[in-house]
């Protein structure tokens, strides 16, 4: 029996313990954006130190202003690549409560699946790396490679201090590949390797008209509703197929290359399916585009959120004072979020209706991300994913948005990997968030080959 092959029973094995492992991670209610959780967050940093700890890794907890960092690595093998794994341990907030099957702090396993918040985004995916690191340490056979390890607390509020720590980390970071799993596969038994993501750029838009609301009878007709004004702003942006109207919004738009869309058209992509599994008669989108191809490399505008007026039971027949809207663009590569702020006043400038006053702010934003497809890294990832999944992992993009990813390739000047083990009705960020035991147990096992076949890079 091979080396791999014994290693593999080894974590099999094993199974049991990692899964409860995992179930004590997730009872630790490590909420960052809750500044009543700040102990609970501290706690899961300490728990994943004393694991790190415990297999004999040179651990270091980072304090930053908010909540800290956990760096680890394993001694370092000359000649070989050294990879860093990068994940996080804080979790999105819990409401509402009520749509909860079981508490989202005490794991339960139902159907095969283990339901708790953060099982998939991004504890249990990230813990995958961590056993199979530490696991292969424990058994006291020396790694192929270096491995370094950087799990944040901050990586659902924005990663700001790590964004602002990066350079001063590149050295301690130095590493030819990162490693990210806070993805999905593309489908149930079609596991994936994601090479590129949309970024990202929100706001606030605000609209202000008289100086308090007024009585809609005395002064309707009379002045500018902000609410109608803020409306005539936002469908100004959108036409009605989907295509977004701000001037030179897709100058520098990167076109999906012809062999893309070949591969992607080859998916199984239903979208009949896709409409009912959430629950819409029928999809929108760009013309011209398929559904995969508007989700993963195609720009857009979304309204994320409207305030304005009376918001309580009953009628008030008012004309409000103000009126507001969080909104966002989705972003493909070579798209400038910095750009599209000027280029988003300009056209809101022009499209404010007389009678109101109105202000923009920008919230966070980032660039979007290519992985090279041909790399040697890329190839021992899907070698690593087929052996453990039994199938070849196909290449996709992601709609979503990863900003550090971005920061990484350009201030460490390595390649990515994002490897994901999760489902798209894991139901990252909402009630009832799961993660496959068995994809769990997958994820384990495929970060074990990956360490192998990296390290024959050498």
């Amino acid at each position: 029996m091979s080396d791999s092959s014994a290693r593999l029973d080894t974590l099999a094995n094993s199974a049991e313990r990692h899964l409860q492992e995992l179930t004590e991670w997730l009872r630790i209610p490590s909420i960052s954006s809750d500044s009543s959780r700040h102990e609970q967050v501290a706690e899961a940093a300490d728990w994943l130190v004393k694991k790190f700890t415990s297999a004999g890794l040179k651990v270091e907890l980072i304090p930053t202003e908010g909540h800290p960092m956990v760096l680890a690595e394993t001694p370092e093998v000359k000649n070989a690549p050294v990879v860093l794994v990068y994940g996080h341990y804080d979790v999105q907030p819990v409401e509402p409560l009520d749509e909860w099957i079981s508490p989202p702090f005490e794991p339960t396993v139902r159907d095969g699946n283990l339901y708790a918040r953060g099982a998939t985004d991004d504890k249990g995916q990230v813990l995958t790396h961590v056993h199979s690191v530490c696991d292969w340490l424990s058994s006291g056979q020396p790694l192929p490679l270096q491995i370094k390890f950087l799990i944040e607390g901050e990586e659902e509020v924005g990663s700001e201090n790590l964004e602002r720590m990066l350079p001063q980390m590149r050295d301690r970071l130095a590493c030819d590949c990162v490693v990210i799993s806070d993805s999905g596969q593309y489908s149930d038994g079609q596991p994936a390797i994601t090479y590129g993501l949309r970024g990202i750029a929100t706001y606030e838009l605000r609209v202000d008209g008289p100086n308090q609301d007024l009585h809609s009878g005395s002064f309707g007709g009379a002045v500018m509703n902000p609410a109608i004004g803020l409306c005539h702003m936002l469908s100004s942006m959108v036409d009605q197929n989907g295509r977004i109207k701000i001037p030179g919004y897709y100058d520098n738009v990167r076109e999906l290359a012809p062999n893309e869309r070949d591969q992607w058209n080859q998916l199984p992509q239903d979208d009949q399916q896709f409409a009912s599994a959430i629950g819409v008669d029928e999809l929108f989108g760009e013309q011209g585009y398929t559904t995969d191809e508007r989700r993963w490399a195609r720009p857009t505008f979304d309204i994320n959120g409207l305030t304005s007026g009376h918001q309580g039971e009953g009628v008030k027949t008012i004309v409000p004072a103000t009126a507001s809207a969080k909104i966002s663009f989705r972003l493909v590569p070579d798209q400038d979020p910095n750009h599209l702020t000027e280029q988003l006043k300009e056209h809101l400038q022009a499209h404010a209706p007389p009678g109101i006053r109105w202000s923009i702010t920008a919230d966070h934003g980032a660039p979007g991300m290519l992985a090279d497809t041909e790399s040697r890294f890329m190839a021992a990832a899907r070698n690593a994913i087929e052996k453990a999944f039994g199938v070849a992992p196909v290449l996709i993009r992601e709609g979503g948005s990863i900003p550090i990813v971005t920061r990484f390739q350009d201030v460490l000047k390595c390649d990515c990997l994002l490897l994901g083990w999760g489902l798209s009705d894991d139901n990252a960020h909402s009630p009832n968030e799961k993660f496959r035991v068995q994809d769990f147990h997958r994820g384990i096992q495929a970060s074990a080959v990956l360490w192998d076949e990296i390290g024959q890079l050498s």
